[in-house]
Formats: C-alpha cells, structure tokens, sequence
C-alpha cells in the first residue's frame, strides 16, 4: 500500500457489473477533479482470443476440462503484481489493452481478440485504477492484493451470475444454453480456488440478491431489473462508517449485521457515491499532503 501513488482494485466475475461500477468511479474522478491511470484485468490474460481457444482445446485433449480465464495458468499474475508493486513505488508500470470488438479495432489499430504492445502508464497520475477479475488475487507467491489501497469485490448470487452469462452469451454472442452451461462448468474449479477467495480481501464487497425467482437460471426468460433486487454492502472494517447517515441518505435500506446494510436494487449509483467519494478523496488528501 502507498500514500504517494494510491491503486484502488475493483474485482468482480465476467458479467459481475464491475464496467458499471467504473462509470460510477469516473463519474467520482471527474466531479472530484481526480487524474486516474486505468488498467484492465483483460490486460493481463496469458493468450489474446485465438490462442486461448488453441490451449484450451489442447488442455481438452489431455483430460484437462477445467482450463479457464479464471486461473492462474492462462493469466499473467506475476506481472499484474509487478504492475501495482511499480505503480505503488513509482506512480508508473507497464500495461497494455486487450481489443474486445470492432469498434475498439478501429481505435487501436488491430483485429478483435488480440493484445496491444505493452506500454508505460502515463504519468502523473493520482491514482491507479483496476477493474478486473484478480484485482485481490493471491495465489502461491502471489499477493496482488497488499499493493491495493482500496478493494471493491462487485458480485451477484451465483444463480443470478449464471443468468446473465447465459442472457450475455447468448445474446451477444450467439451461443446455446448447452454450450454456456458447458462454459460455466468448466470454469467452476477455478472460479471457487481463485475468484471467490478475493471476496476476503476486499475492503467493501457489493453482492446484488434478486427479489424474483431464480432457482433454474437455465430456463429463466429475463435478467431480474434493479428493482427486482437487493444489494448487501459488506464492510470488511466498519469502523469510521457513518451507517445512520447512510441510512437516513439511501431510502428503504436498513442494516443486516453490524458491517453490512442492505439497499434497494435502483439505489446502488447513490450508494456508491456517498460510500465511495470521502474513501477516494483520503487516498488522494494523504498523497498530496505527502509529496
């Protein structure tokens, strides 16, 4: 952790809602006058698309039907960490930007699916921001998380994940409910060793809870809305926490345990603001009365 060169992780599963969460903290950054480096945790998979799809056909052929995006084998972990221990130490470190579509091909000059070079994050900065799947991995050797300042986990139930994976890839993507659930299966062993342990280190976790029915998330027809959800917000230390402002703030929440409140699905833009603003603006308070 650095008062000089503060990093704040958002982690959260594919389709966890942390891209939403990154307009949320861009809104903060912009209003706050906050400079933020960004990186993604696309960033720092092993393979870009084409070759991922080569190993994990590989791994198949040897018995091996677990191998996912979630694991330590097709993921860059070491160098994640060197990322945040450098940008920690000096405000800089290397990243680079992993092309999801057409449209971001026209902007960096290359095809879907594949990686740009790595490059050095502009300085100066006030912050570094992650959002990502293994923004508190800690794995063997590996300790991502201590170089964290501020840890956001960003996670739905399980059955509700599942739904909008299979709404998300079907949808967008054209594949079955079979192959989806074939998708979710084989990354199952990965997803309870390396992305549910984050969920520990964080200093804030936001898991939304839906209010309708979602017992078979195979057959479910709609994603549940805002309004047809909770959320609980964990507080790993509640200590400084203003709950009864918060309460009084955020209609229809109310508290579940002594770290946690519960708000309603529509509030978690509000909630996140008033949470997340006085954290953000101590980190970058501390850094420019350091330097």
């Amino acid at each position: 952790m650095s008062i000089h060169h503060p990093i704040i992780s958002v982690t959260g599963s594919s389709g966890a809602g942390t891209t939403s969460v990154r307009r949320i903290f861009e809104q903060i950054f912009r209003r706050e006058n906050v400079t933020a480096a960004y990186i993604e945790g696309d960033a720092f998979h092993r393979y870009d698309r084409f070759e991922m799809r080569r190993v994990m056909a590989e791994e198949a052929g040897r018995g091996n039907h677990h191998y996912s995006h979630f694991g330590p084998d097709s993921n860059l972990f070491e160098e994640l960490e060197e990322t945040f221990r450098s940008y920690s130490k000096t405000g800089t470190g290397k990243s680079r930007h992993y092309i999801h579509d057409d449209k971001e091909a026209e902007e960096y000059g290359s095809a879907p699916g594949t990686f740009t070079e790595w490059e050095a994050i502009p300085k100066p900065t006030d912050l570094l921001f992650y959002e990502g799947l293994h923004g508190a991995v800690v794995s063997g050797n590996i300790d991502v998380a201590r170089y964290a300042d501020l840890k956001i986990g960003v996670v739905p139930v399980i059955n509700l994940e599942w739904i909008q994976k299979i709404h998300r890839d079907r949808s967008h993507r054209g594949y079955s409910t079979e192959a989806v659930t074939d998708t979710i299966l084989r990354r199952m062993p990965d997803y309870v060793n390396y992305i549910c342990p984050q969920f520990a280190h964080t200093d804030i976790n936001f898991q939304r809870v839906p209010t309708v029915d979602t017992s078979n998330p195979f057959i479910a027809r709609w994603i549940p809305t805002a309004d047809e959800s909770i959320v609980v917000i964990r507080f790993k230390s509640p200590r400084g926490i203003d709950f009864p402002y918060l309460l009084s703030m955020i209609q229809g929440s109310w508290m579940s345990r002594a770290n946690s409140i519960v708000i309603p699905g529509g509030k978690l833009d509000i909630a996140m603001q008033l949470i997340l603003t006085p954290m953000i603006l101590n980190l970058v308070e501390k850094k420019r009365r350091a330097a």
